[in-house]
């Protein structure tokens, strides 16, 4: 288990994690919908997560978005690296009704987001946009390169909530045993 704190003049963060657990999550982060959306990572990932965030969120949700994604990447590197005996790359789509978003994901120690998701828009008081700062502080900090690429749908919670599920499917799937020790022509990572 990983545990990391972040304190700010604008958030104060905790993260403890389980990379090899069974998806359990308690979050707080005075943000229902992202609350929503981390508790789909931890089940959908299979990895136990422990989020607390208390943030300056009478100015905006901005900061307490992305410092969250900051700590719980740098306890994904933590827990992920030095990287042996898993298959590095893992790729999913996952839908939601009429939504479908595709994420592929490479464990490969080199951070780089692409991301092709609608980020105009508002679901109850969260903006979409924050959707992409998240995932580009959490790949950033646990040097992951991630392409999120939506495919079709309307209904912006289903959208966001097809990213969320699309990302921790082929995290899981990238961080599955392989008895191949180190998964890189290189020799290293």
């Amino acid at each position: 288990m990983t545990e990391i704190t972040r304190k700010t003049r604008e958030t104060h963060v905790e993260v403890r994690i389980n990379l090899h657990g069974e998806g359990r999550s308690h979050i707080s982060t005075g943000i229902g919908f992202f609350d929503h959306m981390l508790e789909t990572l931890a089940k959908h990932s299979q990895i136990d997560m422990e989020i607390f965030c208390e943030g300056d969120v009478y100015v905006d949700y901005h900061h307490s978005v992305e410092d969250v994604g900051i700590v719980l990447g740098e306890a994904l590197h933590k827990e992920i690296f030095p990287i042996q005996n898993i298959e590095r790359f893992g790729n999913a789509c996952a839908i939601l009704d009429e939504a479908g978003v595709e994420c592929d994901i490479d464990l490969g120690g080199r951070a780089y987001l692409v991301y092709e998701v609608p980020t105009e828009g508002v679901i109850k008081d969260f903006d979409m946009e924050l959707v992409e700062e998240f995932f580009k502080s959490l790949c950033t900090n646990a040097k992951i390169a991630c392409h999120l690429v939506y495919k079709r749908g309307k209904n912006k919670h289903h959208i966001i909530e097809s990213a969320f599920k699309s990302f921790a499917l082929a995290l899981r799937r990238a961080l599955a045993y392989q008895d191949n020790n180190i998964p890189s022509t290189k020799g290293v990572i």
